[in-house]
């Protein structure tokens, strides 16, 4: 295994036992398994968990990644950012729809649903964050 698959592959499992944690926490424990009422709209309690903690995990994932994972890629910090931001935002839709039709379509339980979703999005956002945000530029 290449080096920087065996650092992506550590720094995403971490990342990925973090947003799970923080999901089960926020699904279970937060809004107890109730909708999230904001006054203009409602989200069902999974949506509402995967969107609250898209953002920890977010910053905690581009750290790692662009620290230990792709220490070599000699693209400017902004420019890694900005990249970063536009897959992890093609990863969220990944992840929205994934959850809209693991729970709500085939009945799947939201913290299995989520296990799921994230082994999808590790494939996606894998090649994306090796071959465009952290490339070695020539």
């Amino acid at each position: 295994m290449p080096l920087k698959t065996y650092r992506y592959a550590v720094c995403g499992g971490g990342n990925l036992v973090l947003d799970l944690l923080l999901y089960a926490i926020f699904y279970n424990f937060i809004f107890v398994k109730q909708n999230v009422d904001l006054g203009f709209i409602t989200f069902s309690p999974h949506i509402a968990s995967l969107f609250i903690v898209f953002p920890i995990t977010f910053f905690t994932g581009f750290l790692l990644n662009k620290y230990i994972a792709f220490e070599d890629s000699n693209i400017k910090g902004g420019t890694q950012l900005l990249r970063y931001w536009l897959v992890a935002i093609g990863a969220m839709v990944i992840s929205y729809l994934c959850m809209k039709l693991f729970v709500e379509v085939i009945g799947i339980y939201p913290t299995p649903s989520k296990a799921i979703t994230i082994a999808i999005t590790v494939v996606y956002s894998y090649i994306l964050q090796s071959n465009y945000s952290f490339k070695v530029e020539q």
